[in-house]
């Protein structure tokens, strides 16, 4: 019996009909699940890794049970402001990612669509949006997005602003990059702590933001040390983790909690056992709960993945601590998802070399425009460098646009070119 899926179809036939039940039998299900990952975990995991789950997980119940003090923002909105500020928060990616692993992201998917809501969009969108028309989402502070990277963040934030009745806040990165770009965003970021000052009625200290800015610079250090020591060794792992990782490099850059686990990580992997299995480096979202890539990609010492674009992207890009506002606009202005098509093979390129990778796996996310339109040029600029390129099409929630025989044919197919290529 699964006991997870069980309580997600519960969870699910309350959302119809008793949204506010089932919110309350949710939370009631991830605080057992944040107790358990407390007193336990999975001792597969490296301690790190351990770590950054109970962090994902009581950041997102905390969230859930304190509207009031969060806010829903975009996973490359910079978070420092908001952790100056004690705002907790609240992610589009995150929640709907949750959801899906309770098993019960059908009914908030039908409920989207029910809205209106086209089934050609993102599905971290679309599940969040179907929480947001059931009635399943508690109202936060306000929100804070930008047009980086995912063009459903100018569907989704707008309409949950009048959904909610919320103040909302976007920041526009320019696609072109340049110190001009540069410091665009940056006097952008200054109004947005002006913004969020206003809303959460907290005092933002320069002082307070300067830390909070150089534990992200020391933070990205960290994670370039682990990148850099892993050539010859594995830390065990499994989809879930590069989830979390996306998570704390991302939504929570800028905490002690981010600093932390990103030492763990340096740390672990100079002590990390040698493995001579395939490498793997993965580009875009994680499918982590579908079983044809789970049985192929956790706890595998043959092959695994090594790193992953969307978790590495803004802790690889060079920033002046001492120059907090301009810091947080490099990040984005500089990313790897601004820009051109060749920011993302490069970006892939230096993971690849830097990780000693044996070949790239894209995740052609359903809904993701950006990622489906640039999918065969980048497969063919990284083997022109010589970078063996798989191009998986599929969804990282929705399971009726993946299908698990495909991925595992394409994916053992794939991983036995790799080996024979390596002999």
């Amino acid at each position: 019996m699964d006991i997870v899926q069980t309580f997600g179809n519960i969870v699910a036939d309350q959302a119809q009909d008793r949204p506010q039940r089932a919110l309350q039998l949710l939370l009631v299900g991830w605080r057992a699940q944040l107790l358990k990952l407390k007193m336990a975990g999975d001792r597969r995991l490296p301690p790190s890794r351990r770590y950054a789950s109970v962090v994902a997980m009581d950041k997102i119940t905390r969230a859930m049970m304190h509207p009031e003090r969060a806010a829903a923002i975009s996973i490359f909105t910079p978070y420092e402001p908001l952790e100056a500020a004690g705002v907790l928060p609240y992610s589009v990616e995150q929640m709907s990612s949750f959801l899906a692993g309770t098993k019960c992201e059908n009914a908030f998917l039908q409920l989207s669509e029910n809205d209106g809501f086209s089934d050609t969009m993102c599905s971290y969108h679309r599940v969040f949006l179907g929480a947001v028309a059931g009635g399943m989402v508690p109202k936060p502070k306000f929100a804070v997005y930008t047009n980086l990277a995912c063009d459903g963040n100018l569907i989704t934030f707008p309409h949950i602003q009048r959904k909610l009745d919320i103040p909302g806040f976007c920041i526009d990165v320019p696609f072109e990059r340049g110190e001009d770009s540069v410091a665009y965003v940056a006097d952008q970021i200054r109004e947005m702590v002006a913004f969020v000052q206003d809303c959460s009625g907290r005092r933002i200290t320069e002082e307070r933001l300067r830390e909070s800015v150089a534990r992200s610079y020391t933070s990205a250090q960290c994670y370039r040390s682990f990148l850099e020591a892993s050539p010859g060794k594995r830390l065990p792992s499994d989809m879930t983790c590069e989830m979390y990782a996306f998570l704390m490099n991302h939504l929570l850059l800028g905490t002690p909690e981010t600093l932390k686990f990103c030492s763990m990580l340096a740390s672990e992997m100079q002590q990390a056992p040698a493995s001579d299995g395939l490498r793997l480096v993965w580009l875009h979202t994680m499918p982590f709960s579908q079983p044809a890539a789970i049985e192929r990609m956790n706890f595998n010492d043959e092959v695994f993945i090594t790193a992953c674009d969307l978790s590495a992207d803004c802790m690889l890009i060079e920033t002046d601590p001492d120059k907090p506002y301009e810091a947080m606009a490099r990040r984005m202005v500089y990313s790897a998802f601004n820009g051109s098509t060749q920011a993302r093979i490069d970006r892939a390129v230096d993971l690849a070399q830097m990780t000693c990778a044996d070949g790239v796996v894209l995740y052609n996310h359903w809904g993701c425009k950006a990622t489906l339109g640039i999918s065969h040029l980048l497969k063919d600029a990284l083997e022109e460098r010589g970078l063996p390129c798989l191009i998986l099409d599929g969804d990282g929630i929705d399971s009726a646009n993946r299908s698990d025989g495909q991925t595992a044919t394409r994916l053992d197919a794939f991983f036995e070119m790799l080996e024979a290529r390596r002999s």
